[in-house]
């Protein structure tokens, strides 16, 4: 029989594993050393990234949006999480000839004139351009998603105009909700202009029950007051639940976030069925990465990825830029 003593010292071993598991990767994933946390984004109003791009202007700036719920708005943030307030919100400030210490609400971000914010999912950069997507659609019975496209203005402007906005809708979503939820989407990358749109499948009609695949959409059309209805290019049948998508800076890779890591697809030799290549899965543990939400590309090598904690992230890819399995 075990001794009292005994039970109480292993009792206080097992307390000590668990409350460094709070911290730790799950037992069977060791930590990923290229998988490094750069910071985390404090700032109040930022309270649920869901997308994230870097600028094509500005050096030390991404910019990040929240997920559903919030305003429609945009913030600019450095390489830490920290975001770039404009000079009038740091500290005190001059008002005329006094000294105003008044505290002043934080500091709300871009706002998006004439633009509604009804679930943003995933952002995408391109030529001093930024595109917004407004595609998340979790019962699968949206009839206006849509895509923003705004002229990128100085990082810590009060507000802005998008250019326009792109309404969308699936060729293969019959009804609404649709009998088959695959119409769901929080990916969205651009390619020499031309704007694509990865969605997420859900098992039957419940919200919560996400199934592997995805399939790969195409917006041909820029109708400003006619629905854009997507060409479907291609579908990837086991990757795990999409939540982010992104470009390479030289056009040649395809980054794809998702619930267990991120897949690096090739370039096709010919047309653009991105899914139909050899991928390089990248698998990283979820006890770490937790709900990743969105990546972009700092440089050829890295990966910048955020999640709905806040937390933000880099991911080295190493050398080997050949597509292989991992």
């Amino acid at each position: 029989m075990i001794s009292f003593r005994v039970l109480r010292v292993l009792v206080a071993g097992l307390a000590v594993l668990l409350a460094a598991g709070a911290s730790s990767p799950a037992w069977g994933q060791p930590a990923d050393p290229r998988l490094q946390k750069d910071g985390e984004a404090t700032h109040p109003p930022i309270d649920e990234m869901s997308g994230i791009v870097k600028s094509p202007q500005f050096d030390n700036v991404w910019w990040v949006h929240n997920d559903s719920g919030d305003s429609p708005r945009l913030f600019a943030i450095d390489s830490t999480g920290a975001a770039h307030l404009a000079p009038w919100r740091r500290g005190t400030y001059a008002v005329g000839a006094a000294l105003d210490t008044t505290d002043r609400p934080a500091w709300p971000g871009l706002h998006l004139g004439a633009a509604a914010h009804i679930d943003y999912e995933d952002m995408a950069t391109e030529d001093s351009t930024l595109y917004v997507g407004d595609i998340g659609n979790n019962g699968n019975a949206r009839r206006d998603l849509g895509i923003y496209v705004i002229p990128e203005p100085y990082y810590y402007a009060r507000r802005t105009r998008p250019m326009m906005h792109l309404q969308i809708r699936y060729p293969d979503q019959k009804t609404y909700p649709a009998e088959k939820w695959d119409y769901d989407a929080e990916s969205l990358f651009v390619d020499d202009g031309t704007l694509y749109v990865l969605t997420k499948r859900r098992k039957g009609q419940k919200i919560n029950q996400l199934d592997s695949g995805t399939t790969l959409y195409r917006l041909d059309t820029e109708r400003l007051h006619r629905v854009n209805t997507l060409t479907l290019v291609d579908r990837h049948p086991s990757i795990a639940p999409p939540t982010g998508a992104a470009l390479s800076p030289s056009g040649d890779r395809l980054a794809v976030v998702c619930t267990t890591g991120v897949w690096i697809f090739s370039r096709p030799e010919k047309g653009d069925q991105w899914l139909s290549t050899e991928p390089r899965a990248i698998e990283l543990p979820e006890s770490r990465l937790k709900q990743a939400e969105a990546v972009s590309w700092d440089d050829p090598q890295t990966l910048r990825i955020v999640n709905e904690n806040r937390d933000v992230f880099t991911l080295s890819l190493g050398g080997d830029r050949a597509p292989d399995a991992e």
